[in-house]
């Protein structure tokens, strides 16, 4: 294969995690590799964009031999600057991660990971999200960085339609416990919030966001079956959030004028 896709390289951990640190790695095998990822932790951002506060960009050299940025803002305005204002023009390629922690089922919608996945397929860039079971700063990448291989060298040789991105999720396994791939669905789960009351050192009461992950969904095709029973798991994603099933159900409220 070519070494010559223009590949940009984001995550929501920041530059200094050590997952995009991995990623990059990846990207290197398949062409020429631009960072910009956000200068400060912005996991739980999902597809929020700064728009009261000015952006800046910061060249970094934590990346050796890479052209790489910090920025100020989130995971999504880190893939628009780096359309727009460095890179000039759209990538080849979108690689978000290695998210520290896993991004199945309904945890998608409030991830920044995914949420710049997603931005470059509503620009019509190929892209993937990549996350490790593993919330530990110190996590081992070498199994994901295997399989994240496999994955883009796949996604550059067949191509990807328009508007689709693809969420892997990898399980925190040795290389020999994991099982392969499977191309699965989003399972149907989520946070059942609940929020912890606390008082400052003022007295004054402030909220701590905690909860249990709900698993509703039994399903054998799933993101989570998959990742419970030690395999990665690739869920093909869209933007498009139209409940298709659902619009004749509502054609009444159409003005019959």
């Amino acid at each position: 294969m070519k070494k010559e896709h223009l590949i940009l390289v984001t995550n929501d951990d920041s530059v200094n995690a050590k997952g995009i640190h991995a990623l990059v790695e990846v990207a290197k095998q398949f062409g020429e590799v631009v960072v910009v990822a956000p200068d400060k932790p912005q996991s739980g951002m999902g597809h929020a964009i700064t728009i009261h506060d000015p952006l800046r960009l910061r060249k970094t050299t934590l990346f050796e031999n890479t052209n790489a940025f910090a920025c100020s803002g989130t995971p999504v305005d880190c893939v628009k600057l780096a359309i727009y204002e460095i890179l000039h023009r759209k990538p080849d390629l979108i690689l978000s991660g290695f998210n520290h922690g896993e991004n199945s089922s309904t945890n998608v919608l409030y991830s920044g990971t995914m949420s710049a996945a997603i931005e470059g397929a509503m620009e019509g860039i190929p892209s993937i999200g990549f996350s490790l079971a593993d919330y530990s700063p110190d996590a081992d990448f070498e199994s994901a960085k295997f399989y994240a291989t496999k994955i883009v060298k796949e996604v550059l040789k067949s191509k990807m339609e328009k508007g689709i991105c693809l969420n892997v999720n990898i399980p925190k396994l040795s290389f020999s416990e994991i099982k392969g791939i499977k191309v699965c669905s989003q399972a149907h789960a989520f946070w059942a919030d609940r929020f912890e009351k606390r008082l400052d050192q003022f007295g004054q009461p402030y909220f701590w966001l905690t909860g249990e992950f709900s698993d509703l969904d039994k399903r054998p095709n799933t993101d989570l079956h998959a990742l419970r029973h030690g395999f990665v798991s690739v869920v093909p994603t869209q933007y498009d959030l139209t409940a298709y099933g659902s619009i004749g159900k509502f054609k009444s409220l159409e003005d019959e004028n």
